[in-house]
Order: structure tokens, then sequence, then C-alpha cells
């Protein structure tokens, strides 16, 4: 039966991706693969495998998700080893669960294999503590741009405000500000301490402090791609300064 291994490669240290993503790597003939991946990955591609780049950038898409799911349905009918490379975890705001809906569909077989999402590494690099005994004791993980093609809102981050210990959201750069705003409306002070973690583990990776408040005025620029955390653990980074101290 043909088959497609839905990999995730991680935040953008090569040296992060599974054992097992590695040894797929190296057994593929066709390698799909996103923007946000480590590139270093592809040198264990075999000599000749077939190397395809089909990343979404704002504004600017490769392939559209739909020509993604039948490039990896065609290959693997092929008979080829087929695999597709996610940056961080394929299921986690990733189109992974798509892919393998789509090619189940049409009598091909997928097979997940896990990668360290961003959203859990981006904080750690710079040791900003998500969960802490005693400080945080939940998190929410949210998107910062939800599809609007679902019909409806999901994410109410006023009604969330006062719901998690710690807030971390992906794909929110162009919406932070809308975010901090709709964060202090439901009630989290202006003070409350972020993170804005951009690039994580790339060769240019970097972490601006601020506050709720600094972001609902627009005082940052978030960068795309940045994870945005919100919480008072935030404050317990070695590495934090309070960006209201004079």
């Amino acid at each position: 039966m043909a088959k497609v291994y839905i990999i995730g490669a991680g935040p953008g240290d090569p040296e992060l991706i599974t054992v097992k993503a590695i040894k797929l790597v190296e057994s593929a003939d066709v390698v799909v693969y996103d923007r946000l991946i480590p590139v270093d990955i592809l040198k264990h591609a075999k000599e000749g495998a077939e190397l395809i780049y089909v990343g979404k950038e704002p504004g600017r898409h490769v392939m559209e998700q739909g020509e993604i799911n039948e490039l990896l349905l065609r290959k693997a009918l092929e008979g080829k080893v087929v695999i597709r490379l996610h940056g961080g975890d394929p299921f986690i705001f990733g189109r992974g669960f798509e892919e393998c809906q789509y090619l189940i569909k049409n009598g091909v077989d997928c097979e997940v294999v896990p990668g360290v999402t961003s959203a859990i590494a981006a904080p750690e690099q710079y040791l900003v503590p998500i969960l802490l005994r005693g400080v945080s004791s939940s998190v929410a993980f949210v998107t910062g741009r939800e599809d609007p093609g679902k019909g409806f809102k999901e994410v109410d981050f006023r009604k969330l405000a006062g719901s998690v210990g710690t807030i971390v959201i992906l794909m929110g750069a162009s919406e932070a500000c809308r975010i901090a705003v709709e964060l202090i409306q439901g009630g989290l002070d202006s003070k409350t301490p972020v993170a804005v973690i951009t690039r994580a583990y790339m060769s240019d990776s970097k972490i601006q402090f601020t506050t709720l408040g600094e972001m609902a005025n627009c005082g940052i620029t978030v960068e795309n791609p940045s994870v945005i955390v919100v919480g008072k653990s935030v404050k317990l980074s070695p590495l934090y300064k309070d960006s209201a101290s004079p």
C-alpha cells in the first residue's frame, strides 16, 4: 500500500529533529518541505532524491494546500517513498492532519512523526517557563490568525485572559496589537509581562520583553515568525528586563 510520512521537523535547530525523522529523510525518494524547516535537514536526503519546496509566506504561497495534497498523492501512487516535512509539529497549527485526511480518503496510508513544536521550544530557548509550580498551572496554545473560511471565530482573547496562567500565541505577529488590547479588556493588567521570540533556534533568533500595555499601543515590532508568550511566569526568565522600568 502506498504511504506518505508526515513529519515534524521541529524549530530552527536541525539537532532537534527526531532520529526517526532523519532516518526517513535518508530513505525518501521525494521530500516535500516547508519554509520554516531547518534546511540542514535536507543534507540527509539521498543522492537523486526529489526535493520539492512548498513553503507559504504571508501573502505568497508557492503552492496552495489543495495542490500540496495532490502532489503528495501523485508521488505516493508512483510507488515512491514520500515524506512531507513541516516546521515544528505537523498537527500544531499545521496542515498535517488535512494532508492525512486527503491521502487516506484516496487510498494512501499516512504515518505521522511528531516534532518539537515552537510553542514549547521557543520560550525554552530563552529560559521562559510557561508552566511552573506555584506560578502557572495552565497554558493555552492559540493561533493569532484564524481561518476566515470556517465561518466562525473560536479564539476569544477577552475570555481567555482570566482562564489560564500562560498564553502562548502562534501566528500572531500581524495581530499582536489587537490581541493585547483584547487581553487587557478581558481583565489582564497592562503591566503583564510578554515575551516575543522571533525565529526560534535560527541563526538570527531573538527575544524581546515587553508588557501588554506596550504591545497594545503597538510600541513593539513583532516580526514574522514569532511566538508570543503572555503571563507572569515570563518575568522569571533570567533574561527578563522590565520594559516599564526607567
